[in-house]
Formats: C-alpha cells, sequence, structure tokens
C-alpha cells in the first residue's frame, strides 16, 4: 500500500468496455510524513475520493481484488480516505486540519 494525494482527475473517452464508467483520478505519491514526492500516477477511485484527499493507493494483482474492480484491466486502485497519519508519535496529516 501507498499513501497519495488526489491532484486531478483524468477523462479518456475511448477505453476498454470494463473502465467505463470508472473515476479515473491523478495521484502525487506522498512519503511516510505525507510529502509529496512529484511521482504521479492514475488510479482507479473505488471510495469516492476527490481532489486534495490523502488516499491509500494499491497497486498490482491487489488493485483488482475489490469487488467492483475484479474484471477491470487496473494497476493502481484507490482503497480508502485516510483521516490521519502518525510517524513515530508525532501526526503528519490530519484531515480535520485541512482547509
Amino acid at each position: 500500500m501507498e499513501l497519495g494525494r488526489v491532484e486531478g482527475a483524468v477523462v479518456s473517452t475511448a477505453k476498454v468496455e470494463q473502465l467505463k464508467g470508472q473515476k479515473l483520478l491523478l495521484v502525487n505519491l506522498l512519503g511516510p510524513d505525507a510529502s509529496p514526492t512529484k511521482n504521479f500516477l492514475v488510479a482507479v477511485d473505488t471510495v469516492g475520493s476527490g481532489r486534495g484527499e490523502v488516499v491509500i493507493i494499491v497497486r498490482g494483482s491487489s488493485a483488482r481484488q475489490t469487488k467492483s474492480l475484479q474484471s477491470v484491466p487496473t494497476d493502481a486502485s484507490i482503497i480508502a480516505i485516510v483521516d490521519s497519519i502518525e510517524l513515530q508519535g508525532k501526526i503528519v496529516f490530519d484531515k480535520s486540519k485541512e482547509k
């Protein structure tokens, strides 16, 4: 699992049948301290996340383990929206304190 921040959406009118109706989001991967890495990926959203939210992403075969994506050809899926991150006893991200 990896952390990321949703930076935007990807729109594609031509895609395989299994991806129709799936929301594709552009995610900036984060370090453990919630700092951006400038490494981006496109992930299928399975939890209704939106721009600016910190999310958990899975890749590879794990990305197809959710019930809604079992037959979808994807390598990255958003499986959770993060509420807070604690690193070495210190809160480095708290969703309730975000603007």
